[in-house]
């Protein structure tokens, strides 16, 4: 095992990308960047500066990196893909949090139909949500509805001293009708609750937002969660992997599903049904359009997924 690297005070850490070839062009405001933002954090906004090791990359599925910047790198053109990654995350909660209060209401207006508490009556839901029990690990002989509902509990829990939740505790015994419940949800919980729904009450709300079926809209709401959770916790955006995946819709060629940019027009085909006068898709193609190529050319929209014609993919739906 490797010795973990040793402390460096940020003067250090500056003279040590500098002397790995990072320009810095102002050094009082790159200390103050490392002060205030960290160095490991700001790394990955630099790491596509880094030279690639050809020899070392030709054995590997990956490229390798060396420690050492392509020439022309500067600390400045990394602090503004920072700003512009801040940017972007803020835009994707703006999306987000319209998204999950809209799909909320859908799933508690549909379920609460049935009965007050159906996100508690696995008669409900789908079986295989609701009766289908695991076979093996820890969670063996409980079903993804049980294990759901481990998650609400612990939600009601520590939204004990809120007003509405001790309302319902004095007087229906701590019970909440699902259109109270969904006030305690996070989108994670929503997305796995919509995901266990029957088939024809997914296929009923997928519908409203012109989707072909509710399986389609069921991986998008994982998917928009995990861009939910990247953005929330101020993690890196513009060029991640996003690791739970939709499939690229057929009628949208040339989209990788592995990059962001695919999960922004879906953010923007829901918003049209949710919010069709909203400005956010335009403020969207504004924020892409004003994206901080690095002067040696090595950072690039690219990354971030973008396809051709991707202005018009982002304004399909909208008035």
């Amino acid at each position: 095992m490797a010795n973990l690297k040793p402390w460096k005070s940020i003067t250090e850490q500056l003279a040590l990308l500098e002397s790995r070839g990072l320009l810095v062009d102002n050094k009082a405001a790159a200390l103050d960047y490392l002060m205030r933002i960290g160095y490991y954090r700001l790394s990955g906004y630099w790491y596509p500066l880094r030279k690639i090791d050809k020899e070392a990359s030709s054995q590997q599925t990956r490229p390798i990196r060396t420690d050492y910047f392509v020439p022309d790198s500067h600390f400045e053109d990394v602090v503004k893909l920072y700003v512009f990654d801040k940017k972007l995350r803020l835009l994707a909660l703006d999306a987000l949090e319209r998204i999950e209060m809209a799909i909320r209401v859908d799933v508690a207006h549909l379920l609460g139909a049935k009965e007050p508490c159906a996100h508690e009556n696995p008669v409900c839901l789908h079986g295989n949500f609701a009766k289908k029990k695991k076979t093996k690990g820890q969670n063996k002989g409980k079903t993804k509805h049980q294990l759901w509902l481990d998650k609400y509990n612990a939600m009601l829990h520590r939204a004990r001293r809120e007003p509405f939740i001790e309302h319902h505790r004095n007087k229906y015994n701590g019970r909440l009708p699902v259109w109270v419940a969904i006030e305690v949800w996070d989108f994670g919980l929503l997305s796995h609750l919509f995901d266990g729904m029957q088939y024809a009450d997914k296929n009923q709300i997928s519908k409203k937002y012109n989707l072909a079926d509710g399986a389609i809209l069921a991986k998008w709401l994982r998917s928009l969660n995990f861009i939910r959770n990247v953005s929330a916790h101020h993690s890196r955006l513009w060029n991640i992997n996003v690791l739970e995946l939709s499939p690229r819709p057929s009628t949208w060629p040339g989209m990788k599903n592995t990059r962001p940019f695919m999960y922004f027009a879906m953010m923007a085909h829901l918003l049209a049904v949710i919010c069709p006068n909203s400005s956010w898709t335009h403020r969207c193609i504004e924020l892409l359009r004003d994206y901080p190529v690095s002067r040696n050319g090595m950072l690039a929209l690219e990354d971030f997924g973008i396809c051709e014609d991707w202005e018009q993919w982002l304004l399909q739906g909208q008035k």
